[in-house]
């Protein structure tokens, strides 16, 4: 085997770990559980190991991919409940597999999110919501690789919906993975610079689900 990938979970208290501390995390898990990484070769050698698309910290994930590389050949099937057993609680590994694509055709993620209200009317900001995201276009402003410049986020959302609860909306998304990543907390920020006033008081999501281009499930 050369390449492999990992699913697996981070949620619960796990949410604020960073990743730079998950990787670090990862490759104790990976020692303590038995199994030696492959170090890539030169003056400055380090492990072969990879997170697709690194969560900000505070966001949950039931889908985050990592590619790494081993010295030997694992049995595949025992390797999820391995690593689980001394990763830290709220990192679950559900399963590993050799990888038929590359990470580069990863496009679409499925998210779901909660808005929170404290004194509005959670089915009135469900509806306004909806109203603002029917836009063909939401510009708003973000810091680029060239500083502080505006971007249309529209183009990379694919589907959005919104259902009141109490004193909460439910948000439902599939947004744009990569070329351009879309990141779910842009959601709330648009809401922040272009309608303040249907702004929620607290934001929180979680990644559900991996797609390729054209809409199947990316493993």
């Amino acid at each position: 085997m050369d390449k492999l990938r990992l699913r697996f979970e981070k949620t619960g208290r796990a949410i604020y770990i960073s990743h730079l501390d998950l990787m670090h995390t990862m490759q104790r898990a990976f020692s303590r559980a038995g199994y030696a990484l492959k170090y890539s070769e030169g003056f400055n050698p380090h492990p072969q190991i990879s997170i697709a698309l690194p969560l900000s910290v505070g966001a949950a994930s039931q889908c985050e991919l990592m590619d790494f590389k081993l010295k030997e050949d694992p049995i595949l099937s025992e390797l999820p409940a391995k690593l689980t057993a001394v990763l830290p609680e709220g990192i679950r590994v559900l399963e590993a597999y050799e990888p038929e694509r590359k990470i580069a055709q990863l496009k679409w993620l499925s998210v779901e999110g909660v808005m929170e209200y404290d004194e509005r009317d959670a089915k009135e900001m469900a509806e306004a919501l909806t109203d603002f995201y029917a836009a063909d276009s939401v510009v708003i402003t973000k810091k680029t690789k060239r500083g502080m410049g505006e971007t249309d986020i529209r183009p990379g959302i694919r589907e959005i919906a919104f259902e009141a609860g109490e004193k909460q909306v439910r948000v439902k998304a599939v947004l744009s993975a990569q070329e351009p990543t879309i990141n779910p907390e842009l959601l709330a920020e648009a809401l922040r610079q272009r309608k303040p006033e249907i702004a929620p008081d607290f934001a929180k999501f979680t990644r559900v689900e991996t797609f390729d281009a054209d809409g199947k499930v990316f493993r």
